[in-house]
C-alpha cells in the first residue's frame, strides 16, 4: 500500500476528531457563558420577608446546593455547585443564614464562605435578672427561656471566682449581644459570663493591688453590693454614695432595709405581682434584708460597669440612710433624725403630687 493511500483514510479519522474536539468546546464554552451569567444574576423565588436556610455542620457541597435551590435562593443547583468546584480552595461554613433580597450566586457563595450566618440583637439593661434575661431571650427566638433559666441557675461557671455563688444571677454582664437563633442556653450564658470575667478584670486592675478582691476575699460579696446599688439608683453620680451607704451599714451591723432585696425573694417565690406591700417586708427569705443583717446570698441583679466600680470604691464618708427626693435623686443622711426629715419632705411632697393628679383628672386647681 502506498504512503499516499494510507495518508488519505487517516485524513477522515483526524477530520472527525478535530470536529468532535471543536463541538465538545464549543458546547463548555457556551456552557461556561451560561453558568458565568448565572452566578452573575441576582435571583430570588421567595416569599416577602426572606427565608431562613439552616446549613448543618457536616453538610456537603452537593446537598448545600440542592437546599439552596430548594429554598429558592439560587436557580440551579447544578449551577451552584460548579461554583462551589470552581472555589474549592473555600470551605462553606455551617450555620442559619437568612435572605432577604435577590442576591447572585457568587454572593450567596461569599456569604457562606464568610459564615454570615444570621445573628439577633439583644440588649441586656443594667440591672436585669436572670429571669427577665430569659424572658427576652425566648421573646427574640435566641433561646427558650427555661433552657437558658437551667443554665443560669447552676454557678459552675464563675465557681472559680465566686465560691459560693448560688447562681450566675450578678455575672449575666448587660449590654447588646449579637447571638444566632436557637442557641443552646449554655452557650448564651457562657456569652453573658466572658463578658463579665473581661469586664471585671479590668475594673479590678484599676484598683491598689491590696485592695482588689479575690474569690477568697469577697468577689461574690463586691457583685452583690453592686446588684443593690444598681437595684437601687439609675442616677450614674448616686452610685458611689449609695454604695457607701451600704458598706457603712454592713461594717455596724446594721440592717440594710433594700427593698429591691425583697422584691427579688418574692420573685424566687413567684409571688412578686408589682407592687410592694409594707406586708411584703415580713417575707420569710434569707434575701430579705430588712429581717435578715449584712448582704443576701448574693447578687439579686446584673449590675453593670459603674456600679461595680461603686462598689468597689464607694464614696468616702459616713451616710448611713437615703431616702428618694420624687424628682429620681435621693437624699442622703447621716444621722437618723435627719432621714426622717428628709422622709418627711418626700411624703410631702408625694401628697402633694397625688393631690395635683387627682385635681387635674377631676378638672379643677390643685390646692
Amino acid at each position: 500500500m502506498s504512503a499516499a493511500r494510507a495518508s488519505g483514510r487517516r485524513r477522515p479519522v483526524f477530520v472527525a476528531f478535530a470536529t468532535t474536539l471543536a463541538i465538545v468546546a464549543a458546547l463548555v464554552a457556551c456552557l461556561a457563558g451560561v453558568l458565568r451569567a448565572d452566578w452573575t444574576t441576582p435571583y430570588a423565588s421567595y416569599a416577602a420577608g426572606g427565608v431562613f436556610v439552616e446549613i448543618p455542620r457536616g453538610m456537603g457541597e452537593a446537598e448545600i446546593a440542592r437546599t439552596l435551590a430548594a429554598n429558592g435562593v439560587v436557580r440551579s443547583a447544578f449551577s451552584f455547585r460548579a461554583l462551589e468546584v470552581r472555589h474549592s480552595h473555600e470551605r462553606l461554613e455551617a450555620g442559619e443564614y437568612r435572605f432577604e433580597r435577590a442576591e447572585t450566586p457568587e454572593e450567596v457563595f461569599d456569604t457562606l464562605a464568610h459564615g454570615r450566618v444570621y445573628l439577633v440583637a439583644v440588649t441586656i439593661p443594667e440591672g436585669e435578672t436572670m429571669f427577665g434575661i430569659a424572658a427576652e431571650l425566648e421573646s427574640k427566638g435566641v433561646a427558650t427561656g427555661a433552657e437558658f433559666l437551667d443554665a443560669a441557675q447552676s454557678a459552675k461557671l464563675v465557681a472559680d471566682l465566686a465560691p459560693g455563688a448560688p447562681s450566675l444571677e450578678g455575672f449575666l454582664f448587660p449590654t447588646t449581644y449579637q447571638f444566632p437563633r436557637h442557641q443552646p442556653g449554655e452557650k448564651i450564658a457562657e456569652a453573658m459570663v466572658r463578658r463579665f470575667r473581661a469586664v471585671w478584670t479590668e475594673t479590678v486592675a484599676g484598683l491598689p493591688e491590696n485592695e482588689r478582691p479575690t474569690a477568697a476575699s469577697g468577689a461574690l460579696q463586691a457583685v452583690t453590693l453592686a446588684s443593690l446599688v444598681e437595684k437601687e439608683t439609675g442616677v450614674p453620680e448616686e452610685r458611689p454614695l449609695v454604695a457607701s451607704v451600704f458598706r457603712n451599714r454592713l461594717r455596724k451591723s446594721i440592717a440594710l432595709d433594700c427593698d429591691p432585696t425583697v422584691i427579688y425573694a418574692l420573685v424566687l417565690a413567684g409571688r412578686y405581682n408589682g407592687q410592694l406591700l409594707l406586708a411584703d417586708l415580713r417575707v420569710d427569705s434569707p434575701y430579705n434584708t430588712y429581717r435578715h443583717r449584712g448582704l443576701p446570698p448574693g447578687p439579686i441583679a446584673n449590675p453593670g460597669e459603674a456600679s461595680l466600680r461603686a462598689a468597689l470604691e464607694p464614696a468616702p464618708g459616713d451616710w448611713l440612710y437615703f431616702v428618694a427626693t420624687g424628682d429620681g435623686g435621693h437624699a442622703f443622711s447621716k444621722t437618723l433624725a435627719e432621714h426622717n426629715r428628709n422622709v418627711a419632705r418626700y411624703r410631702k411632697k408625694e401628697a402633694q403630687a397625688k393631690r395635683e393628679a387627682r385635681a387635674h383628672a377631676a378638672g379643677r386647681p390643685a390646692q
